[in-house]
């Protein structure tokens, strides 16, 4: 990419933190993200929004905001409605696609809509359920079968349940953190991640990143904290399997109406070898595990460079066409 003109970026505000159940991996994502635009000349800041009021980013005269937050209150159309209002243009997704991609269950419908396969799904709404219905779910969707918060991100609260006496448990663990609790059929085969760049028909693929977890389990442990898991870039896959979930997954980005940049997790059956998306990041992570700047230096591009990248693609859902790809 031409060397772009840094200082006519002007302030930069890095938001990381927040008050999410992953405020801990965007702390670490931001600090990342923060030492990254430094090095290429932005006036970049750490801003924390559990600490900070969001208007202060109009009185103190940023100009830009990096979204490194994760999860609720910052990849949830929150803070990019606020971003709307205050006029500063932030990275990422608008309102619109931020709030229906944090909803595991608003995004299938979508997908569904759209003929995009996704597995099969139950959504429980806590305090409406009965047990009887919680015994019938393995009819239903079959055993194992996954359990998660419908709103939540990094696998927290998410349980791969293998016997119908387990499942009460998992729904109640789920339901603690969020009012809606999906029930998901297991599929078993390749587990692969793809990210996305740009926006609109500019939107392209990063390589795929297939995914070994220990004992097939990719929790938030062992997502962020241990060395075990083995992450495959290239992939390995047959060569016209990557080129399909390439173009799925870019499909599936722009139905959503989602723009700069994303992450979607996908599920090939080992038998059939058919694709399954699961869900999508709309801000994934930028910590030293994280998949989307492992699969950009596959392709050429430095952890920098992805996130000046970024940043120069930050735009206002009211100004149409502002955001470069």
């Amino acid at each position: 990419m031409n060397a772009p003109d840094v200082k006519a970026l002007g302030k930069v505000a890095v938001l990381m933190g927040g008050k999410s159940a992953e405020r801990e991996v965007s702390l670490m994502s931001g600090a990342g993200v923060l030492k990254a635009l430094q090095s290429r000349g932005v006036d970049a800041h750490a801003f924390d929004p559990a600490e900070r009021e969001l208007v202060e980013l109009k009185r103190k005269g940023f100009q830009r905001c990096f979204i490194a937050l994760h999860g609720r209150f910052g990849e949830d159309g929150t803070v990019q409605g606020a971003l709307e209002l205050l006029g500063i243009p932030y990275t990422g997704s608008g309102v619109m696609a931020s709030a229906i991609s944090i909803d595991k269950v608003m995004t299938k419908r979508v997908w569904m809509a759209e003929g995009i396969p996704t597995p099969q799904y139950r959504l429980l709404r806590r305090g409406a359920y009965q047990r009887e219905e919680v015994a019938k779910l393995p009819d239903e969707l079959g055993l194992p079968l996954i359990v998660k918060p419908a709103r939540e991100g990094s696998s927290i609260g998410v349980a791969k349940v293998q016997s119908a006496s387990d499942i009460q448990a998992a729904v109640d663990a789920a339901a603690a953190l969020d009012a809606d609790v999906l029930c998901e059929q297991f599929v078993s085969g390749d587990e692969v991640t793809c990210p996305i760049l740009g926006t609109g028909a500019d939107a392209r693929a990063l390589p795929v990143i297939r995914i070994v977890a220990p004992e097939g389990n990719y929790d938030y442990q062992n997502k962020y904290f241990t060395d075990d898991t083995k992450y495959l870039v290239p992939c390995g896959l047959p060569e016209g399997e990557e080129a399909a979930i390439q173009e799925l997954v870019v499909k599936a980005y722009r139905v959503l109406g989602c723009r700069g940049w994303g992450r979607i997790d996908v599920m090939i059956d080992g038998k059939t070898r058919k694709p399954s998306l699961l869900e999508i990041n709309t801000s994934p992570g930028m910590t030293g595990h994280s998949l989307v700047p492992m699969s950009a230096r596959a392709s050429g591009i430095s952890y920098e460079d992805l996130c000046l990248q970024l940043l120069l693609s930050a735009a206002l859902d009211h100004e149409p066409g502002t955001a470069k790809a």
